[in-house]
């Protein structure tokens, strides 16, 4: 085996640890992706020999990237933050029983942690992601923010300040979710506007992401009571629909022709829904793994 295959199978070794960076840090499966291709060039076009820690030397890499790209994102400003809904991770609920999928959903970043992730400035955001999540030292950091080791600790501190509260605390019970979720869809589907009150919290958060193309289809909607009145909006998950697993939390996909049409996605703590998201892109729709089982984009959730 030459130095480039050998260079190409420890990068495969560690590409769904780089994925799993990168979806943190981009909230974007593709741009994840990108950014992960981006990595192997680099490290085919390096001279490594002298690299103690390839897999650390790849995960600032991909942070170099991600950061380049995060930057690049907010001088456009495409998107209103306030109703974009990151890419989801999806599977279908019945592929996600066995021990490998308990230990997937616990080990899942949820779309509420990635809606706040995507409020950071990029540095903060590359300060949170890869120290509290992937462990990186500041000391390893700060060069790629180009602050000195206490300045992006204080990057991390202020990031962690906000994300704070963003994700339910403990391990996720699948059973007791998809009973939360159930009992929402029932009342939705029966109208009936006390049951849903019952398992919305009462500052519950709605956000709906209908695409560019689609006016007036995003949108962002406050509390419980205001949450009901939106009860239209789910008429389309009462009758097609397919129960998924959407980052380690329960979800729900309506279906048109067999093809989605909408995904909602929960963020739940305790017995009350504190945050759901709607996507309605027809373009990142048609890009979910439902098409067979066990079918999905492999650890890019977790880790």
């Amino acid at each position: 085996m030459d130095e480039q295959d050998l260079l190409a199978e420890r990068f495969q070794a560690d590409r769904g640890h780089l994925r799993a960076v990168a979806y943190r840090m981009l909230g974007s499966l593709s741009e994840a992706e990108d950014a992960v291709q981006e990595a192997w060039l680099r490290l085919s076009r390096s001279d490594v020999r002298e690299v103690r820690n390839l897999s650390g030397w790849l995960t600032t890499v991909v942070g170099r990237v991600c950061l380049d790209m995060l930057r690049s994102r907010t001088a456009r400003r495409e998107d209103p933050l306030e109703h974009h809904v990151p890419d989801p991770v999806v599977s279908r609920a019945e592929d996600a029983e066995g021990p490998e999928d308990e230990a997937l959903r616990a080990d899942s970043v949820g779309l509420a942690l990635l809606v706040v992730l995507e409020a950071l400035g990029p540095a903060e955001r590359l300060a949170f992601v890869l120290h509290d999540m992937f462990a990186v030292s500041f000391e390893e950091i700060a060069p790629i923010v180009g602050r000195t080791p206490a300045a992006t600790r204080q990057l991390a501190s202020r990031a962690r300040r906000r994300v704070r509260g963003a994700a339910p605390d403990g391990a996720p019970d699948a059973t007791r979710q998809r009973r939360v979720v159930d009992a929402f869809l029932a009342a939705s589907r029966d109208g009936d506007f006390e049951g849903l009150l019952t398992v919305l919290d009462p500052d519950v958060v709605l956000r709906a992401d209908g695409g560019s193309l689609r006016a007036g289809a995003s949108k962002l909607v406050r509390g419980a009571e205001a949450v009901v009145r939106q009860a239209l909006a789910f008429a389309r998950f009462r009758h097609s629909s397919l129960p998924v697993v959407v980052n380690g939390s329960p979800g729900v996909v309506s279906l048109q022709d067999g093809r989605p049409a909408a995904l909602m996605a929960f963020t739940i703590d305790g017995d009350r829904i504190v945050e759901i998201h709607i996507l309605a892109d027809p373009a990142r729709l048609a890009a979910l793994p439902l098409g067979g089982p066990r079918d999905r984009h492999p650890r890019a959730d977790g880790g």
